[in-house]
């Protein structure tokens, strides 16, 4: 049958210095079939993305777009062929509407002028935004939106192009369980109409729930691809990490002594209101809720991002005025925060000058002015053994390393500042089981040496997993503190979704 895939790749091979990111890759993707692209962070799943999107050209190997063999020089091109986008990391124009990111490059003119046409941006944004039945305004500034909202502003971008392949990669990083079933349905109507859907995700149920096929990477190589019909999550995690994955959440009992962290009717303005809770020494209190409960506001205040307008902090019994996040660091405080792109990695930095960063001053001489670089290398080596940084060179930029490396990366910056409380805000988000399993090992080992650990999680099998007990948050009030022998996912819903 002629064109029966509408996109392949024959043979891809990506080679950068010192390492080969792609060997030998042939897929091919139907037209009105959702496609899951499977592998564990590093496997070449964005990379092989970014040349069929146009961002890389390949060492080797052909792309045929429609039995076509195609070239691209830049994304431009893949959109104007049929190919769209959307990115995991979203890059908005913070500060223009919601129509002018929709068209941002292809603007609709006054006929007969070089002026844009903002009535005609306005009502074709509108009619788009209706047809896909999301209620935003397109009027409204991108800065102002949600970033669930911003998107969904993003999926809407993709559509508007009307390609016959939609790449979307991770597309629910962000997004409630509402807005995932909506999204759903627009993924259905685009496979009814013809499109060949590429979908990356490293939640299990909705690549069962969406997808026709899987195929799956592992380390550059292609393993196979499998109607999702005959898989399991156990069978493609086994293809995945090539062995079985059997302890995803390796929690074990650790003494729990006394209360390190305690905090009292804690309140930032428009943020949330009156949270008292406690941590103690080798306790990991996870902290669950919908999006935008105020989880990730509670812990950008103890840290002093945010101020706060009431409550206290005590350590160890002590008050504390933690007003800026060197003040929460010298009291061996540590933050994941949540959006390692945004707030966590310098991706123009190296991984050793990313490692340092929260510790530099422990590396310079006497008179403050040279860095020792040698002791810099051996202690940001000792890291990158001991909790598995997967890179040929320490001196690499960090902005090259897949999802799971730079928040390996971004753990050693903490653990190299000795803390004794570590907030981690969704320390998983996005990265692989294989990465999870690494990283909920190391948490666990933090805890068994009797750190203080506040797990924050939209994914309630990691909170229930991972925790001794769950802080639950709506609306900017905790709902309730539930022990682990008492915590079910419908228990944790229900403080979850309950008026304060």
């Amino acid at each position: 049958m002629a064109n029966e895939y509408v996109l392949e790749t024959r043979g891809i091979r990506k080679v950068f210095p010192g390492v080969v990111a792609l060997d030998g890759i042939s897929l091919r993707f139907r037209p009105g079939s959702v496609h899951a692209l499977m592998g564990e962070n590093g496997a070449g799943k964005s990379t092989l993305m970014k040349i069929l999107s146009g961002m890389y050209k390949p060492t080797e190997g052909i792309v045929l777009y429609k039995g076509v063999e195609t070239e691209f020089n830049a994304p431009i091109e893949s959109i104007r062929l049929g190919i769209a986008m959307i990115h995991q990391e979203l890059s908005p124009v913070p500060h223009r509407s919601v129509m002018e990111n929709v068209w941002l490059g292809r603007e609709p003119l006054i006929k007969g002028t070089p002026f844009v046409d903002h009535r005609k941006m306005h009502d074709d944004t509108k009619r788009l935004l209706d047809d896909l039945e999301l209620s935003i305004d397109p009027r409204i500034e991108m800065a102002k939106l949600t970033v669930a909202k911003m998107q969904m502003v993003e999926i809407a971008k993709a559509v508007s192009y009307n390609a016959d392949v939609v790449i979307m990669d991770e597309p629910t990083s962000s997004l409630t369980k509402g807005e995932v079933e909506h999204l759903f349905r627009i993924i259905r109507r685009l496979r009814e109409q013809g499109k060949a859907i590429i979908y990356i995700s490293h939640k299990m149920d909705e690549i069962f729930a969406i997808s026709d096929e899987v195929s799956v990477l592992r380390d550059g190589n292609y393993v196979g691809t499998y109607p999702a019909a005959e898989l399991n999550t156990d069978k493609l995690i086994a293809l995945m990490v090539g062995r079985e994955l059997n302890e995803m959440f390796p929690k074990v009992e650790c003494p729990i002594t006394d209360v390190k962290l305690e905090v009292k009717n804690l309140s930032s303005p428009g943020a949330f209101q009156d949270v008292s809770f406690a941590v103690r020494k080798g306790e990991i209190l996870g902290f669950a809720g919908l999006v935008g409960a105020g989880r990730t506001e509670v812990m950008e205040t103890l840290f002093g991002i945010r101020h706060k307008s009431a409550g206290s902090v005590l350590i160890d019994d002590k008050p504390v005025d933690i007003r800026a996040p060197e003040d929460a660091i010298r009291h061996k405080m540590a933050l994941l925060t949540e959006d390692r792109r945004l707030s966590g990695i310098f991706p123009m930095l190296d991984i050793k000058d990313n490692m340092i960063m929260a510790v530099i001053d422990r590396y310079r001489n006497r008179l403050g002015k040279f860095l020792n670089h040698a002791q810099i290398r051996n202690e940001c080596g000792e890291y990158r053994h001991k909790i598995k940084i997967k890179t040929p060179s320490l001196e690499q930029k960090i902005m090259n390393l897949s999802g799971g490396n730079q928040q390996k990366v971004l753990v050693a910056r903490w653990l190299m500042s000795e803390p004794e409380i570590l907030i981690l805000d969704e320390p998983t988000r996005g990265i692989d089981v294989g990465a999870k399993a690494e990283i909920h090992t190391l948490i666990t080992n933090l805890a068994a040496k009797g750190k203080a650990i506040i797990l924050v999680s939209s994914e309630l099998p990691e909170i229930l997993g991972m925790s001794d007990r769950i802080a639950v948050m709506r609306e900017g009030r905790l709902t309730g503190i539930v022990e682990r022998k008492d915590a079910t996912q419908e228990v944790v819903m229900k403080y979850a979704t309950m008026k304060p």
